[in-house]
């Protein structure tokens, strides 16, 4: 028997060059898909979907361009994975990343063309980034021990983060809200507390932050509009069951009076359930699923405000926020916990009413009410103050920052060229390889902005051959400039996980040299 039928007749292998170039050419063109959003002139893609609706996304964030492509080359992939795990784990750099990684491979396929082996590449790249990495470090700015400073640093950094977004044209309004926010968490990581709602209608300006917590419902009818130190009962319960259901119920009986009995009992038990709920001395009820008429009256025959069909997530936050628990079931008042705040009341955003509850329990609760032109404008604004907020969040933790705008690469870029130079064999070339693959960076925010890159970026190396030097892309006058006077600052934790991310990404897709593909599934091998 032959040996090509090891596998079945429609799995396909590529091997050696083939199956490299494969996977060169799939990282490279995923990398050239995202280029044109990098940086503040970045320009923004529209994706729309095949299925019901044809929901249109425009966005410029690269996690959620890849996020949303159904790619088929298997190196592709690798690249959207790590832009995924870079907004996961920091929030920011997704398209520099997934840049940085397409150039190395770039660099990479034109010396695996020289006939030097990938081993070989992989160990420059490896002497490199380690190189890189000290060379930032040696630079990074650390102001932990000055609040003022510290404020402003985190300001500028959500400036700089804000640059490339649509919210761009406010980012001073927004990077102040994000500060705030940020602060108000005390150095946890946990974004939940921090609530963001979308209302169409008015401008980006006239977002605004609030301490507190805004549910998106009304207050019922002939219900307190206003409580003070509320006692609120967090639950997930069915308050519907005090009407037989024509649908979902067969009952036989003899006569129509039976039938009222049967509703009678009902009416009883839902009387019951409502007094158990009473008992826990509470002010406030607030129930993720219905709560019919009958319920309703008794509630508001109380004094306490019942609130219906709140969304899950609104529910869990509220539980968060607040200190309570969600319950199900009330047969032991002394064992749910219930949440409190200081005031509940009802607030007009736009054309619509909320319920707000401030002084919560978790002091560090706050929402951001984000007001837009459309629904779409409005997602994309969530998505870059979410990238913000994050950044934010990691900043307050590793205090380290360094000047942006092409700056950090051309540190590291001047850096990996002296190891280059001092290295003896095959690997400085890789090494030098991997300093123009950092110098990509600038050139590419310069391309997007439509300078002349080859005459910034050789003046941006010219620059840093003085020591000290703080020169970087200045996007907006079309020049080399002062990045700490431009005020433009990155968190060290973003570029620290870009390089990193890029080069494992690059190394693992030069290893590669055979792609198999398996033979898709038939119908009748189910059997």
């Amino acid at each position: 028997m032959p040996i090509d039928k090891i596998f079945k007749d429609d799995a396909s292998e590529e091997k050696g060059e083939r199956a490299r170039m494969a996977s060169f050419v799939g990282a490279m063109a995923i990398s050239d898909l995202v280029k044109s959003t990098l940086g503040p002139k970045g320009m923004d893609k529209i994706l729309q979907s095949t299925g019901r609706g044809h929901a249109v996304t425009v966005t410029n964030d690269g996690a959620t361009i890849l996020k949303s492509l159904h790619i088929d080359n298997p190196a592709a992939k690798v690249l959207v994975d790590i832009s995924k795990v870079q907004d996961d784990e920091v929030g920011d750099g997704t398209t520099s990343v997934v840049v940085l990684a397409g150039e190395l491979l770039r660099e990479a396929e034109k010396l695996v063309a020289s006939k030097i082996h990938p081993m070989t590449i992989i160990a420059g790249y490896r002497m490199a980034s380690e190189c890189a990495r000290n060379a930032l470090l040696k630079r990074v700015i650390d102001n932990k021990e000055n609040a003022e400073k510290f404020r402003s640093d985190l300001l500028k950094i959500a400036m700089t983060t804000l640059c490339s977004k649509i919210l761009s044209q406010d980012k001073e309004h927004f990077a102040e809200m994000a500060v705030d926010a940020v602060f108000r968490l005390k150095g946890s990581t946990n974004l939940e507390a921090i609530q963001i709602i979308k209302k169409p209608g008015g401008s980006l300006k006239d977002s605004f932050l609030d301490e507190g917590f805004i549910l998106d419902k009304k207050i019922g009818i002939g219900q307190p509009k206003r409580i003070e130190n509320a006692k609120i009962l967090v639950a997930n319960t069915a308050m519907d069951t005090d009407k037989v259901k024509i649908y979902g119920a067969r009952v036989r009986v003899d006569s129509m009076t039976k039938v009222a009995e049967i509703e009678g009992a009902e009416k009883e038990k839902m009387k019951d359930k409502v007094k158990k709920i009473i008992a826990h001395g509470i002010n406030c009820f607030v129930n993720r699923q219905l709560i019919y008429n009958f319920p309703e009256e008794l509630f508001a025959d109380a004094g306490i405000l019942a609130i219906e069909h709140a969304d899950f997530e609104g529910i869990e936050s509220l539980g968060l926020v607040t200190g309570g628990e969600i319950a199900s079931t009330f047969d032991n008042p002394e064992s749910v916990k219930l949440g409190h705040c200081k005031l509940i009341e009802e607030i007009m955003i736009g054309e619509d009413k909320l319920i707000h509850f401030s002084g919560c329990e978790m002091g560090q609760a706050c929402s951001i009410v984000l007001r837009g032109a459309s629904h779409h404008v409005l997602d994309e604004a969530e998505r870059s103050l979410h990238d913000a907020l994050c950044v934010l969040s990691q900043t307050v933790n590793d205090t380290r920052v360094l000047l942006g705008g092409g700056w950090p690469e051309m540190v590291m870029a001047k850096e990996v060229d002296e190891l280059a130079r001092k290295t003896a064999g095959k690997k400085s070339h890789a090494i030098e390889a991997f300093s123009r693959a950092l110098v990509a960076i600038p050139t590419t925010i310069a391309d997007n902005a439509g300078l002349d890159s080859a005459e910034l970026v050789a003046q941006l190396r010219a620059e840093h051959h003085n020591d000290g030097c703080n020169a970087g892309i200045d996007v907006i006058s079309g020049s080399v400039g002062d990045m700490e006077e431009r005020g433009i600052y990155e968190a060290f934790k973003v570029k620290q996980a870009v390089l990193l991310s890029a080069t494992e990404a690059s190394e693992m897709i030069l290893r590669v040299d055979e792609i198999i593909t398996c033979a898709p599934r038939r119908r009748e091998d189910r059997m």
